[in-house]
């Protein structure tokens, strides 16, 4: 029997449809959504079943397909028009079967576009360019001269969160999603005045004929059931199944020298910080002599003396211990000292400009190397000056901006690459290095060379790792949009069995399927640490999950104090994990062992993590607790009490005394009395502290942490801790 409600929902969404189905409109629809565009390619009405809302806004002339032209190509319009990048509106659509057929102003041909109504979405897929009436007009070119085509444009109407990585609009009622079905169809948004326009495009040079996108419109509940269900039937990664995987929500143990030889050690720490997940770079188990500059081989190195198997030993050994192994790669990057690039480097590393050889340049010639082309967007950073002709490298110190064009002071051979004669009219250009060190270069993501990694990168994989972290993401060619994503894309389809969840440094549109979390940040310091933790992931945490999904808030290091430094502190790590788990986030820590073994409070910082990692996995956090955790100036303690329960505390930091610098304490309140948390920096000793009755002087022994209960107020101790003194 239907409710009111119910009847309330069913009536709206039946008026809904009848105003906005009329005669000569296409109308799509499956279980969930109706969507219908006009017969004048307008879109009118994106309604959700389930709850009957209406998600466009159309008030305003957005067609719901235009094609691009760089110019009029039609001579009369050629004429009448400037001849610039133009956009021509869509002004009518049909449908005949399992296809659409659009017209736009002004232009002879039509796009033809597949449509498929499944269950949970509604795919559009562009097939061809049928010639309309007005036919060819007599040009003797190929058609289409089309540079872009939107495939779907929808104006979508505001909601409470907007996720720009998915391409989501949603509240707590419905949500709708245009995204990729496939790797190289461009996905955007534009805000507008009460509503935003979703874009599905198809590009030349990206994949003009076969860019496909999917439309899924659904109650928020349901939404990602949806999803998982829509990559499924597209045979997509599997993004909602890797964000369900309770251990992508996990923290990390990265550690960049594990080797067979201490792997126990390893082991021991990790659990004694309560790990689940161990990330290994791939540093620790492949050649790897410095820092990027052999990136690319994947060779198992010395430490490994059976090899491949050797490597499956060691992750079987981490695995029993109920650690989850992770593979940490550079897949876009190429060492300097790797045999694709000396001594003749491989036509497939990237090149950022592209220039001519305007006069012929011997195997001998150095000084001047000419060429056609305006030089002057190309780099002037020192390390960055390297142009690549016919497999060799040559480096430059500068060049002219007036003609005839040419690169100054060149040297001939760089990185080791063989000096060969490069004929007038040979192209090459400048050379993609990374910025990072630039010890390394990037790979031409228009090429198979990044598959070729991916296999290379495959074969460690197989030895048994079960995630994988993406770095340098962001090294690939224009446009990012596309290839930071297919990139990663690349390596996952290698892959077998299927990461649980991957990470990466970088995000593009469709990697959400395949990254079930976002990035993490790069290292800071102690002094600046918190501030960093507010500044970077706790404001993107908010952000990520607009996205349904979580930011990675490490990479965290271990800075072992000194008596002039700090160095990495209990609290530091406690306040940066308490404000991830608020966001179900993890945290990624660098776990080198000298550095782990040379820290005196060590056991007190893998008793932080162990103790968060536990709440983790229990979910015992409260929604109350969780929005308070979330405050960037607000500070908490997880103390454990006589009965080894948690208790939440909200601490505050003591002053320090310039005649007590290695003394660290911090107030709360518990149980009507005020306790406080201290321990010393950097060592052991002792500190006299001014907390006794009428103020006399209390002897605190200082080592790992340590508690003290008193009922002295707030200000006295603020005051004692300010005039300590340590013995």
């Amino acid at each position: 029997m239907q409710t009111r409600a119910g009847k309330i929902i069913a009536s709206a969404l039946a008026a809904s449809i009848a105003l906005a189905a009329q005669a000569g409109d296409v109308v799509l629809e499956n279980g969930r959504m109706r969507l219908v565009i006009g017969g004048d390619a307008r879109a009118k009405s994106l309604v959700v079943k389930a709850t009957g809302e209406e998600m466009l806004d159309p008030s305003e002339d957005v067609p719901a397909f235009s094609a691009v032209q760089n110019r009029p190509f039609n001579n009369e319009i050629k004429l009448l028009y400037p001849n610039t990048r133009t956009e021509f509106k869509a002004d009518r659509v049909r449908r005949e079967g399992g296809f659409l057929y659009v017209g736009f102003e002004l232009v002879s041909y039509e796009a033809k576009i597949a449509v498929d109504e499944r269950p949970d979405f509604i795919s559009f897929e562009l097939v061809d360019f049928p010639l309309g009436e007005a036919g060819a007009n007599g040009l003797n070119m190929t058609y289409p001269p089309v540079e872009s085509v939107k495939l779907l444009n929808l104006p979508v109407k505001n909601r409470e969160n907007f996720g720009e990585w998915l391409n989501v609009a949603w509240d707590a009622k419905s949500a709708v999603s245009l995204f990729a079905a496939e790797p190289f169809t461009w996905i955007e948004s534009g805000p507008r005045k009460g509503f935003r326009t979703m874009t599905a495009e198809a590009r030349r040079g990206l994949r003009l004929r076969g860019a496909k996108a999917a439309l899924l419109a659904a109650a928020t509940p349901d939404f990602m059931d949806a999803m998982d269900a829509a990559e499924r039937a597209l045979g997509l990664p599997l993004g909602v199944e890797g964000r369900r995987d309770k251990s992508a929500s996990a923290s990390i143990y990265w550690t960049g020298d594990i080797h067979p030889g201490n792997v126990e050690e390893h082991i021991a720490l990790a659990k004694k910080g309560g790990f689940r997940n161990m990330l290994i770079y791939h540093t620790a188990v492949c050649e790897h002599p410095g820092d990027y500059i052999t990136t690319g081989d994947y060779k198992p190195n010395a430490k490994y003396p059976e090899g491949y198997e050797s490597i499956r030993k060691m992750l079987a050994k981490i695995k029993a211990a109920g650690i989850s192994p992770g593979l940490h790669v550079l897949q876009t990057f190429i060492g300097f000292d790797t045999h694709y690039v000396s001594p003749v480097a491989d036509p497939r590393l990237n090149i950022k400009e592209r220039f001519t050889l305007a006069k012929p340049l011997s195997a001998t010639d150095a000084g001047d190397l000419f060429v056609y082309e305006d030089p002057s967007d190309s780099p002037t950073n020192v390390e960055s000056r390297v142009l690549f002709f016919g497999g060799e490298l040559i480096g430059y110190e500068g060049f002219t901006t007036e003609r005839p064009y040419k690169f100054t002071g060149v040297v001939r051979g760089e990185k080791k690459t063989t000096p060969v004669a490069h004929p007038a009219g040979q192209i090459g250009g400048v050379l993609d290095v990374c910025e990072y060190g630039a010890r390394s270069c990037y790979i031409d993501q228009n090429t198979d060379l990044q598959d070729e990694i991916a296999d290379k990168i495959a074969k460690i994989w197989e030895c048994g790792f079960e995630f994988m972290y993406n770095d340098g993401s962001e090294g690939v060619n224009v446009p990012q949009g596309i290839h930071v994503a297919n990139a990663q894309y690349r390596v996952w389809k290698k892959l077998f069995p299927k990461p649980r969840f991957m990470e990466g440094a970088a995000k593009s549109h469709f990697g959400w399927h395949h990254q079930s979390g976002a990035n993490a940040f790069d290292r800071f310091p102690p002094e600046i640490f918190k501030d960093m933790i507010v500044r970077w992931p706790l404001h993107e945490a908010p952000i990520m999950a607009r996205d349904f999904t979580r930011v990675d808030f490490g990479w965290w290091s271990v800075t072992p104090p000194s008596e002039k430094t700090v160095g990495t502190q209990p609290d530091m790590w406690e306040y940066g994990t308490s404000k991830a788990a608020a966001w179900n986030c993890p945290a990624t820590i660098q776990m080198y062992l000298g550095r782990m073994k040379s820290h005196p409070r060590r056991d007190d910082l893998l008793e932080i993590m162990r103790r968060w990692e536990d709440v983790r996995a229990r979910s015992w956090l409260t929604d109350g607790q969780r929005k308070a955790l979330k405050e960037p100036k607000r500070e908490f303690h997880l103390y454990m009490n006589e009965s080894g329960e948690y208790e939440l505390c909200e601490i505050e930091m003591l002053p320090a005394s310039p005649k007590a610098p290695h003394l660290r304490g911090f107030v709360f309140e518990r149980g009507g009395h005020r306790m406080v948390a201290y321990w010393h920096t950097c060592g052991s000793g002792r500190a006299s502290v001014a907390i006794g009755e009428n103020g006399s002087e209390h002897i605190l022994d200082l080592e790992g942490l340590r508690y003290l209960e008193t009922d002295l107020t707030r200000d006295v101790l603020f005051g004692a801790f300010a005039s300590a003194r340590e013995l």
